[in-house]
């Protein structure tokens, strides 16, 4: 086999609040295919680290009366933990806010401008008059120039997904202060990202060829229809990107350009180089051979479906263009949701990783109920919080651990702790046989299926306990070599289903090692047997989820979030200044109905819309909403009763239809649109005034 040199990576946390579940699905996937490569036998290093820059940092440390160097100190050694105690296993945990970022950042945009990829240009842009400072988009809020949805972001409205300048908005003000902002001239320094379109076309639609023979696409078929949307012509062409901000600003400055920083996501890629090369320094790697043009080692980004733009554009662009190689593979996953919904504060289901560990759940029940759901596709999945008891009860308790547990005690007992060469077996050669397959679910993450076959094999093992009943042959006579025969093959069939375990499981795996004396579980362990082994004492390796774990851990994040809700200031522009006043005739020309949902679905391709066909009493049409984020089971919106004004002009939704009309809903204070409920017995058509 040939040794393979790979570099991976995981999206760095924004260093602006805490770990949850939703994170931990990205750092348990990245962490299981890592894993799986160094057991393998190739070199692999996992590097990732705080996201530290920007606006929001700047603002969060001031609200706490900190340092941003000390507010993202603290945090990032909370962040930490947090993985560390899901036993995710990085080379190295850093921060963007350090001097190899600062270098790299630097010599990339140097070598940018001077291959004619950076231009200087005089904008205006939105500025707060009270607290001083330009707006990022995001920190404008105002009427989507469009639908005139109210108290949408300066970047995309979340009602019918158009995307605009900040300037655009109506009747914008500050999420800041709440002020309203006015327009100023300031020089930007923008990546001309139009001039790599014919690059970025055939980059994203092409593949690589690893040391190996296997080919690896860059990007999953999902992520390149996205980009081929994207990468389009006229309306749709790549703009060019602004990587450049005003003062006051956390960050790095532009070389040459005092009071302008460097944008957040320009230095944020750049932090896996930073990472890595501080990893080099210490363990003795040519960073150079891992990042230079041509190189022949792979380097593979795991992220979310939400950060794709920027890494299978932005950052190849950035790359290729300033003379460094670009990725092997990027892989996007989807969100995670629980219980079907999206994650909720008030229900409790926003857990934090902190939360989940200081009430004591065993962090490999959940790196394995999120390994079991994971694929290799663009797909959000869901934490269904009775299923994964019972999953883990069945697969690990059940199943896995059960077959050490039956065999070990007979071992102990009656042959002084050592097994029977088997390497003859039956049972032990099915189980080596299925080794490559799940290798190659591991190798492309289809941990799923990896994982599913692992428990067939578990079945079948169980299935053998159950024919040879050893428990009835220790009481038989003449039986104590068949009885050895048997545990013996059971206790190598458990070590090969703990190889086949080792990368969701590591460290059971580690526990596992202790017992069978051997000094680590190997992917080898998968295909041989232990021969005649002394094996150690069996200490129990996993407990069972009890319901009372998990309603104790979604109370307390309950408490949690109520006691932050009692003790936080209240939020500065938190909600929408009143807008001007409106004469009574302008009102009465919007014609606002009752229509009942008929069906509801997401819209294939966009992460906002949802697709609803209603019936208007006189007519049925067809209106796109833009509160997927806030309804991820659309479906459990059919038959609903909700009002939708009649009368606005059909309007074409790029390439998913037209959208006949609006429907209303309320944009609450923590950022969640919610429809307009309907009293009974109001019916299709009935007009709303």
């Amino acid at each position: 086999m040939t040794k393979r040199k790979i570099l991976v990576t995981s999206a760095l946390p924004y260093a602006n609040g805490s770990i949850h579940l939703g994170h931990m699905v990205e750092h348990i996937q990245t962490d299981v295919w890592v894993r799986f490569q160094k057991l393998r036998g190739h070199e692999c290093h996992y590097c990732c680290a705080d996201d530290t820059h920007g606006t929001p940092v700047m603002l969060a440390a001031q609200k706490q009366g900190l340092a941003p160097e000390d507010m993202i100190a603290r945090v990032r050694e909370e962040h930490l933990a947090d993985f560390t105690g899901f036993h995710i296993g990085y080379s190295n945990y850093y921060s963007t806010h350090s001097p190899e970022n600062k270098a790299f950042s630097e010599k990339i945009y140097c070598a940018l401008k001077a291959n004619g990829k950076i231009e200087s240009r005089v904008i205006e842009q939105l500025f707060d008059p009270e607290k001083e400072m330009f707006l990022p988009d995001r920190f404008v809020k105002g009427e989507c120039p469009k639908c005139h949805a109210p108290d949408q972001y300066g970047d995309n409205c979340e009602v019918c997904g158009t995307t605009y300048a900040p300037t655009e908005l109506i009747k914008p003000y500050s999420a800041v202060s709440g002020a309203t902002p006015v327009l100023r001239e300031s020089e930007h320094f923008f990546f001309k990202l139009g001039e790599c379109a014919d690059f970025l076309k055939a980059w994203t639609g092409g593949e690589s060829k690893l040391s190996d023979g296997r080919i690896q696409p860059h990007l999953q078929p999902e992520a390149l229809n996205k980009m081929k949307e994207w990468l389009g012509e006229g309306e749709n062409a790549l703009s060019d990107w602004d990587i450049s901000r005003d003062a006051p600003y956390f960050g790095f400055e532009i070389p040459d350009a005092p009071g302008k920083y460097f944008y957040v996501w320009l230095d944020a890629p750049v932090g896996y180089m930073a990472s890595f090369q501080n990893l080099c320094d210490r363990i003795g790697v040519d960073f150079n051979e891992f990042f230079q043009a041509g190189s022949e080692t792979e380097m593979y980004h795991f992220i979310g479906k939400d950060i794709l733009y920027f890494h299978a554009l932005f950052w190849p662009a950035m790359l290729h263009f300033s003379g460094h190689r670009t990725p092997t593979g990027v892989f996007a996953h989807g969100f995670l949701t629980v219980d079907g919904q999206k994650m909720s504060k008030s229900r409790g289901t926003f857990i934090t990783a902190k939360s989940y560990l200081e009430q004591k759940l065993n962090p490999e029940w959940m790196r394995y109920y999120i390994a079991a759901k994971l694929n290799s596709k663009v797909e959000d999945i869901d934490l269904n919080l009775n299923d994964f008891i019972a999953r883990v009860n069945s697969d690990l308790v059940g199943k896995y651990v059960n077959i050490a547990a039956r065999a070990a005690g007979f071992i102990a007992k009656r042959f002084e702790g050592r097994l029977k060469d088997v390497d003859n077996s039956a049972l032990l050669a099915k189980l080596a046989a299925e080794s490559e397959r799940i290798a190659e679910s591991y190798e492309t993450r289809e941990y799923a299926r990896a994982l599913r076959d692992i428990m067939a094999l578990s079945d079948a093992v169980n299935e053998y306990v159950d024919a040879n009943k050893p428990w009835e042959l220790a009481k038989q006579e003449g039986q104590e070599a068949r009885l050895h025969e048997v545990c013996s093959e059971l206790i190598n069939a458990f070590s090969m289903l703990t190889a086949c375990l080792a990368p969701v499981l590591p460290q059971t795996a580690a526990n596992a090692a202790q017992f069978l004396n051997i000094p680590a579980i190997t992917w080898e362990h998968t295909r041989t047997t232990l021969g005649e082994h002394a094996i150690n004492k069996y200490e129990h390796l996993m407990q069972r989820v009890e319901q009372k774990q998990v309603d104790d851990l979604i109370e307390a994040n309950k408490q949690s979030i109520q006691t932050a809700a009692e003790t936080a200031p209240a939020e500065e522009g938190k909600y929408a200044p009143v807008a001007e006043q409106a004469s009574f005739d302008a009102f009465m020309k919007i014609d606002m109905r009752v229509a009942k949902v008929l069906n509801c679905e997401a819209v294939e391709g966009s992460t906002k819309l949802l697709k609803f066909d209603l019936d208007f009493g006189f007519e049925k049409r067809v209106i796109f909403s833009g509160i997927a984020a806030s309804y991820p089971n659309p479906a459990e919106l059919n038959g609903r009763m909700v009002i939708a004004v009649a009368n606005f002009a059909p309007r074409k939704m790029a390439k998913f239809g037209v959208s006949e009309g609006m429907i209303l809903s309320a944009a609450t204070a923590d950022g969640k649109l919610r429809l307009l409920d309907v009293h009974e017995g109001a019916q299709p058509g009935d007009k709303v005034g």
